[in-house]
């Protein structure tokens, strides 16, 4: 009998996939590889004679930890902070809520779109927007003292306090919809069968998401968590639109991409390189950090079954 030759269909596969490694490698990767290399050159404008490129060799970030970036980088994380956690909190709360089979919401679709509305609008648009209400002639400072509650307008902007709430505040907005929708759609798909049995077994509503829910959609909140970590050090729109690219006051609201930007203004296109590898370096730790906490390494709890057999046999020696 003759063999009949096996038809594979890889080669489809590659040729399907070919334009994008094309259009990654053309826009992404050459484009990284070449910030890397002009990180260790000098190479900047001085009016309208430019400098360099002269190999520096690690000049540029040793310059970089003597100048105001680590200062940056922690107003970068404590308005990351005053927006995520709110955000993580009340998008789990939502999910649990909206994908709980005992309580019946009526319209639920519209208000998933409700939710997920304020993601669609521009950046830009929406830091307009609360420039506009919380100035110090604002719609928010009229209304107060309308009302009686304040005799004289209150300055949001002219305030640290102040402009990184504002700041927070945006981003949970623009970003508490679009978690709470992925982490429904993660806990959807967690079988009935298993909430059933927690019902049975006597399980209470807080039981029931601090030891299935939350397990279970353990790589979806690794994924929202990992993303909005890099969302975060790459915060820019909000923070430039609202202080005008200052970051007052007294640079407080001064994030690690306003002042790569500012490295980018005035051609330093070395300094800027430099910080951008910090940033790839900083989001590679933290991301790592992130998914090693929510990584689960025994999912079906073998591995502690058998460090508790281990203890006991201890003990009983």
């Amino acid at each position: 009998m003759r063999k009949r030759k096996s038809i594979s269909y890889a080669k489809w596969g590659y040729l399907f996939i070919l334009p994008f490694f094309i259009s990654f490698f053309i826009f992404s990767l050459i484009p990284l590889a070449d910030t890397v290399r002009y990180s260790f050159y000098e190479y900047y404008r001085s009016g309208l004679k430019s400098i360099g490129p002269n190999f520096v060799g690690f000049k540029n970030y040793l310059s970089l930890l003597k100048s105001d970036m680590l200062g940056y980088g922690a107003n970068t994380m404590i308005l990351w902070i005053i927006g995520f956690i709110p955000q993580i909190g009340i998008a789990l709360l939502l999910a649990s809520w909206f994908t709980n089979i005992r309580i019946k919401i009526h319209g639920m679709q519209f208000f998933k779109v409700v939710i997920y509305l304020p993601n669609l609008i521009m950046a830009s648009a929406f830091a307009m927007l609360f420039f506009t209400m919380f100035s110090s002639h604002g719609p928010v400072n009229s209304i107060l003292m309308s009302l009686g509650w304040l005799k004289e307008p209150i300055d949001f902007m002219g305030t640290v306090f102040g402009t990184r709430a504002l700041i927070g505040f945006m981003n949970f907005l623009m970003w508490f919809g679009n978690t709470t929708i992925m982490l429904m759609a993660a806990i959807m798909g967690i079988s009935n069968d298993i909430f059933e049995a927690s019902e049975i077994d006597g399980c209470n509503g807080w039981r029931r998401f601090w030891y299935i829910t939350l397990p279970l959609i353990r790589p979806i909140l690794a994924y929202t968590m990992i993303t909005a970590i890099i969302g975060g050090l790459q915060m820019f729109d909000v923070p430039q639109i609202l202080t005008n690219g200052q970051g007052n006051p007294n640079h407080s609201s001064m994030t690690l991409i306003m002042f790569l930007n500012s490295h980018l203004k005035s051609k330093n296109y070395g300094m800027a390189g430099a910080l951008s590898v910090y940033l790839f370096i900083v989001s590679g730790i933290l991301c790592f950090i992130v998914y090693r906490m929510t990584n689960d390494n025994d999912p079906d709890g073998s591995k502690a079954a058998a460090k508790r057999r281990a203890k006991e046999e201890r003990r009983r020696r």
